[in-house]
C-alpha cells in the first residue's frame, strides 16, 4: 500500500493527456526556428573590419562571462567581487581596456548609445553591489544588474555584426 500512494500522487500531479518532453523534438524546433529567423532577422547589419569584428565579438563573449561571474558572486553574497567584476570588465573603467573608442567608430549612433548605456549601468551596478556589501540589501543591486542586461538585450535585438 505504501508504494501505491506515491504513484497515485504522481498520477494526480500529471494532467491527463500530458505529453513527455522529447529532447529530439526540441532540437528539431531549435533548428527550424533558427532557419526561419535567418529569413526574418530584422536587426541592422553593422559592418566592421574583420579584425575589429573578431575583437568586438571576443569582448562580447567576455561580457557574458563577466555577467555569469557577477551572478555567481551575488549568489555567494560576495558583493565586493560582483562590484569589482562589473566595474573592471563592463563598467566605464573597462572602456579603455576593451578598445571601445576604436570599435565605436564603426557603430551607428543607436548602437553606440546602447553600448554607453551598458557601461554606465555596469558602473552603477558596481556601486549598488558595494552598498549591498555594507547594508546586506541585495534588491537594488539585482535591479541594477537587470539594467545592465537590458542594455545588452537592446543592442543585440537591434544590431548584428557583419
Amino acid at each position: 500500500m505504501r508504494r501505491l500512494i506515491p504513484v497515485i500522487g504522481l498520477m494526480l500531479a500529471v494532467p491527463l493527456g500530458a505529453q513527455q518532453h522529447d529532447p529530439a523534438t526540441h532540437q528539431k524546433h531549435m533548428v527550424a526556428t533558427s532557419q526561419s529567423n535567418k529569413a526574418i532577422d530584422g536587426r541592422q547589419l553593422v559592418k566592421f573590419p574583420e579584425q575589429m569584428k573578431e575583437h568586438t565579438l571576443a569582448n562580447m563573449r567576455d561580457h557574458l562571462l563577466a555577467l555569469q561571474e557577477i551572478q555567481a558572486a551575488l549568489a555567494s553574497s560576495d558583493y565586493d567581487r560582483a562590484a569589482d567584476v562589473a566595474e573592471t570588465r563592463l563598467g566605464m573603467t573597462a572602456l579603455t581596456a576593451h578598445g571601445a573608442h576604436e570599435s565605436s567608430k564603426f557603430m551607428p549612433k543607436g548602437m553606440q548609445d546602447a553600448g554607453s548605456a551598458m557601461h554606465r549601468s555596469a558602473s552603477r551596478f558596481a556601486t549598488t553591489a558595494k552598498d549591498a556589501s555594507v547594508t546586506g540589501e541585495i534588491k537594488p543591486a539585482v535591479g541594477a544588474l537587470a539594467e545592465v542586461m537590458g542594455a545588452c538585450v537592446s543592442c543585440h535585438t537591434g544590431y548584428r555584426l557583419q
